[in-house]
């Protein structure tokens, strides 16, 4: 297991600071097929992800790998197009890494994206979700962003997770969608490792434990996040109906993922750089 210090992250952010005249404010993290909101960034500097120290590469399709930094929303963020899988061979040290370093850059608020599965009979593809709690089975699993020594430069042994969707951010989005004309759901997402997608009998279990969304990231990073005293504010793209019914003729894929993903993206634009203006 690699194991990073504070000087790690602290070094990455360095570098990253010698690439680009901007000081960025928030951090966006970018799921699948969602790469694109960064062609809103203003005045940008892109750092393919192979120039940091330390920062995991994506290898998966529809995840760039480039840091990018610019003007987004009258605020200045620090993008990842792209990011890290538990699935791609990356322990959770690893997946987490960017955020540790956008804390090191002086980030206080990070935007996370995904594109997730609908549990939630309700849900259609192309809806958009708040998270407002989470089912962390890969760190209930053993395989937890904290697990190993605690720095406490970082952060406490036993941070609390009881708050991990700052409220406040919650309701900025929500307003934010009112005003551009249409609905955010709200729920529960639960986080696997992936890559297989869920079982029609997985579906039906996670339904029954609570989840509304599931998909193959962010967990782990809001662990982190949360670790360092960060605010939070999640998006899931629904981009396909979870197969709850033994042998039905659909069946997810990445490929769709992707699509759907890509017709939620002037929607998603409208709401982060909402939430960004009234910050």
């Amino acid at each position: 297991m690699i194991a990073y210090t504070y000087t790690d992250y602290q070094h990455a952010a360095d570098v990253i600071r010698n690439k680009t005249p901007h000081t960025p404010q928030v951090g966006l993290v970018l799921g699948s097929g969602l790469g694109g909101l960064v062609n809103e960034i203003q005045d940008a500097t892109i750092i393919p992800y192979e120039e940091i120290p330390g920062w995991p590469v994506s290898t998966v399709v529809g995840h760039q790998g480039n840091l990018v930094i610019g003007k987004l929303g009258n605020k200045i963020v620090a993008a990842q197009q792209g990011r890290a899988h538990f699935y791609e061979g990356y322990s959770a040290q690893q997946v987490v890494f960017p955020i540790r370093v956008m804390k090191a850059l002086g980030i206080r608020t990070v935007v996370l994206t995904n594109a997730a599965g609908g549990l939630n009979p309700n849900y259609l593809a192309g809806d958009i979700m708040v998270i407002n709690d989470h089912i962390n089975l890969i760190g209930i699993a053993g395989f937890s962003a904290l697990i190993g020594p605690n720095d406490d430069a970082l952060g406490p042994r036993f941070p609390g997770m009881g708050q991990n969707y700052t409220l406040s951010l919650r309701k900025l989005a929500h307003s934010v969608a009112a005003d551009k004309g249409f609905t955010l759901r709200e729920g529960v997402y639960v986080g696997l490792s992936g890559p297989q997608f869920e079982t029609p009998a997985e579906v039906r279990m996670l339904r029954m434990w609570g989840a509304d969304a599931v998909g193959m990231s962010t967990v782990n990073e809001v662990v982190a996040a949360r670790h360092m005293g960060m605010e939070v504010l999640a998006l899931s793209s629904i981009t396909n109906k979870a197969v709850d019914m033994l042998d039905a003729e659909e069946e997810a894929n990445h490929l769709e993922v992707l699509e759907v993903g890509r017709t939620i993206v002037p929607r998603l634009t409208a709401v982060v750089q909402g939430v960004l203006e009234a910050l």
